[in-house]
């Protein structure tokens, strides 16, 4: 039960999230989580929504790809994609990524796939769908 939205407009991005963690589909456990995290120094900003231990997981094989390509976000995602789809253990993991540096905005989805917005607007999470809509109009 999340909702991270990210807007690109003027050469400026603006990324936000609820705080809200749930027990199952009905229960607020807590609602001030930090879903949205700077990583590689500061220089990329990512928002996650799904099974929390998963996200983090996520999080640190990004970051890892971000060391092994000079923090290059786009080549760094694409190798996690490929890595998501190849390891057993990566498949099993519940959690999407929005990713962004000074040149890219992308989606990173619990299927392996790496996606570029082409509005410049991306959302996920249960609240996903509303989230885009508003922030296109």
């Amino acid at each position: 039960m999340t909702t991270i939205a990210a807007v690109r407009k003027n050469g400026h991005t603006a990324i936000a999230g609820d705080g809200q963690v749930t027990l199952g589909e009905k229960v607020i456990m807590k609602g001030n989580a930090q879903k949205i995290r700077r990583i590689y120094n500061d220089q990329v900003v990512i928002g996650f929504a799904g099974g929390v231990a998963d996200a983090i997981t996520l999080e640190d094989w990004l970051e890892k790809k971000l060391e092994s390509h000079a923090g290059n976000l786009r080549r760094s995602a694409v190798a996690l994609a490929q890595d998501w789809r190849k390891d057993p253990t990566l498949q099993k993991l519940q959690a999407e990524l929005i990713a962004l540096d000074k040149d890219d905005l992308l989606l990173i989805s619990g299927q392996g796939e790496v996606i570029e917005p082409d509005a410049d607007v991306i959302a996920i999470g249960s609240g996903g769908n509303y989230a885009q809509a508003a922030a296109m109009a």
